[in-house]
């Protein structure tokens, strides 16, 4: 007798969500790789590309990990001359942290690759159904924040995202 095996999770939320993270994070170390990047360097670039030269604590909370960890990867990026460090000038404990030339071409590589991996994981999908899990995506990570004391910020509102959404969204006009 065949018997249609099925995970104990299939039908929880948080086990979907697990498994399209997993796969998600592997195509895209996959498509790092090409690049000579492993996956989680990309963070520390695009951040670097986003918001300019910081210093080790500002990068450590934009990617939510401890300084320690921030420290360990810089390290890295460095050593490839995709980061430079240098410290502060008056106080040497503070140090800043920014792009190199080679850095800032990778970090538009890696936009163009998170593009195409988004464009994958989302074939199929519409805009309003995008704009929606995104949404509950935000929501769920605000919650999981909440409660286990991590940095809430960067989850929009619901307010916030309907904002977003109208603003998105065709008008009489442009339909």
């Amino acid at each position: 007798m065949d018997k249609d095996v099925k995970h104990p999770g299939v039908k929880s939320v948080g086990w979907a969500l697990v498994q399209a993270s997993r796969l998600h994070r592997s195509r895209t170390g996959d498509k790092l790789s090409e690049l000579g990047l492993f996956a989680g360097q990309e963070q520390v670039l695009q951040a670097l590309a986003n918001s300019g030269p910081m210093t080790m604590g500002e990068l450590a909370g934009i990617l939510r990990v401890r300084p320690p960890t921030a420290s360990k990867t810089v390290s890295r990026l460095s050593t490839l001359k995709l980061i430079e460090r240098h410290t502060e000038p008056g106080d040497a404990r503070v140090v800043r942290v920014k792009l190199t030339k080679e850095g800032k071409r990778k970090a538009a590589a890696i936009d163009a690759l998170w593009d195409e991996v988004e464009a994958e994981l989302l074939e199929g999908f519409d805009a309003k159904d995008r704009k929606r899990l995104r949404k509950l995506l935000r929501k769920a990570a605000k919650n999981l924040a909440g409660i286990t004391g991590a940095d809430q910020t960067g989850f929009e509102t619901d307010d916030d995202l309907e904002d977003l959404s109208a603003a998105d969204e065709p008008t009489a006009l442009s339909a």
